[in-house]
């Protein structure tokens, strides 16, 4: 078996979105994946379900897996085969001991690639409002690592660090900054110069604390600042708070459960991340695709589509059938919102009614308080296999023809470890999920405890039942869900 090649790849200091888009790619197609602690638990989240997965994090003082293990390992997957890569927090090189293996890789005979990654030397201080640097305040940026050997002082030409009159960022250096701050003050620099501290950087859970450099080491100890953490020196960082943007943003310091399906929860999460959330991802259901017979579409004179997930099944099922989108000519399209709406543009069709509200309720009320189907009409509604029942309902009772075709099902999936009231709140956007997750939590559970804001009033109904203190969304779209989210945040901050 030829050996197969490794890809030393820079995570970034957490935020998976400054994950570059080459080690994204990368990490999706990778069969084995080696990684450290700092990677971001969202970035993990991306290794295929396929793929080996080796933890080979450190942390100070304690080395699980030494650096000579780590690079065996890496040589020893590689001849294995497949593509290994090695995720690394931040940027490899920078101060990552990236170098160290790849002269291991290269005295083995194994080809190599190093995709860069965006540094938390600069990233944190990004996100702490901090810039590096600034015309006004200095010329020069230094980075430089805090970590000393075991009972060992740093080797700092302090006063060179003094001369120079830029800015100073120390990685690694926690446990050492008093030594550190120590030694700027005794080689002359003004007690008051401006400094900060950045745990977590980039990370939800982002704490900054900006003072004086002769209060930094007491700054960090009475605020029991841990790594991994950035120390920044210099007069840029009197500008904290004037470009802080990231405490600013609405949900930061939040922490939310999504309990949608894996496939759709990553768009909901992603959009609270934006805000500033902490979110974790706990899947109650999944969708899955059923076998149907394939109905003679000739006698419908209206498709009513019910989720996006029904378009994609029926038009896979379409696909199957050897026909496609010219099979549905001359019927008529209607959508229960508009996402839904917008699953169907990929086949180049449109619909053609959306409800102002988007519910099954609300589909068939407005298609006959605006005459959009009569008594001359035979609908075909495309479902899941349990489905709110209002929406046949209510066409039975107008006396308008219609049959149910079931084309997927939605399942629960077990959940284990998560405690919703340790969230400020739990995001449901169907009553299945609601189901789904009362199933993992069991009827002994005090759902009063459990803040759920729901995509809509069906969803609202089933989390309300269960005792959870519910709030609805005004417009039952995840883009309107996260825009409301981020209002209510902003409402209870003021």
């Amino acid at each position: 078996m030829a050996a197969g090649k490794v890809y030393l790849v820079g995570a970034g200091p957490g935020d998976k979105g400054l994950l570059t888009q080459r080690g994204a790619a990368l990490l999706a197609a990778a069969q084995t994946v080696v990684y450290d602690r700092l990677v971001g638990a969202d970035i993990l989240a991306m290794i295929p379900a396929g793929a080996k997965r080796i933890d080979v994090g450190k942390r100070a003082g304690d080395h699980p897996v030494p650096q000579w293990r780590i690079n065996q390992i890496l040589v020893e997957q590689a001849q294995n085969g497949g593509p290994v890569v090695r995720l690394k927090g931040g940027d490899s090189f920078v101060f990552g001991r990236g170098g160290e293996e790849l002269e291991a890789l290269r005295e083995a005979g194994i080809a190599f690639e190093v995709v860069p990654g965006i540094t938390s030397a600069i990233a944190a201080a990004t996100y702490a409002g901090i810039p590096v640097t600034h015309r006004d305040f200095c010329s020069s940026l230094h980075i430089i690592t805090g970590h000393r050997r075991q009972d060992q002082q740093l080797q700092l030409d302090y006063p060179a660090l003094v001369r120079l009159g830029g800015t100073l960022l120390f990685l690694m250096s926690v446990a050492s900054v008093g030594e550190i701050a120590e030694g700027l003050l005794r080689a002359g620099m003004d007690p008051q110069m401006p400094a900060a501290v950045v745990e977590n950087g980039t990370r939800p859970q982002q704490r900054r604390f900006v003072t004086a450099l002769c209060r930094l080491e007491d700054t960090v100890q009475k605020n029991a600042v841990q790594s991994p953490a950035l120390i920044i020196v210099g007069r840029v960082c009197a500008l904290a708070d004037e470009f802080d943007w990231f405490d600013a943003l609405p949900l930061k310091g939040r922490r939310f459960l999504v309990t949608r399906s894996r496939d759709g929860a990553q768009k909901m999460a992603d959009g609270l991340r934006q805000l500033g959330a902490e979110v974790v991802c706990a899947p109650t259901i999944e969708t899955r695709p059923l076998e149907f017979l394939w109905p003679d579409l000739s006698r419908y004179t209206a498709l009513v589509f019910t989720s996006a997930v029904g378009v994609e099944a029926f038009m896979e099922r379409l696909w199957q059938q050897r026909q496609d989108a010219r099979a549905l000519f001359g019927r008529r399209l209607f959508a229960v919102g508009r996402q839904t709406a917008a699953a169907l543009r990929p086949y180049g069709l449109r619909a053609d009614f959306v409800p102002s509200r988007y519910s099954g309720q609300d589909l068939a009320q407005q298609m006959l308080e605006q005459r959009l189907v009569g008594p001359e009409d035979d609908l075909l509604l495309i479902q899941a296999r349990v489905a709110a029942p209002q929406l046949g309902q209510i066409l039975t009772a107008a006396g308008i023809a219609h049959k149910k075709l079931d084309v997927y099902e939605t399942v629960q999936l077990p959940v284990t470890g998560v405690d919703p009231a340790a969230f400020d709140a739990v995001t449901f956007t169907s009553a299945s999920c609601v189901r789904g997750l009362m199933a993992a939590l069991g009827d002994t559970y005090d759902c009063r405890t459990i803040r759920a804001l729901c995509i809509g009033p069906q969803t609202a109904r089933a989390a309300a039942a269960c005792g959870m203190r519910v709030e609805v969304s005004p417009e039952a779209t995840i883009p309107a869900m996260l825009r409301w989210m981020g209002e209510l945040a902003y409402d209870e901050r003021t």
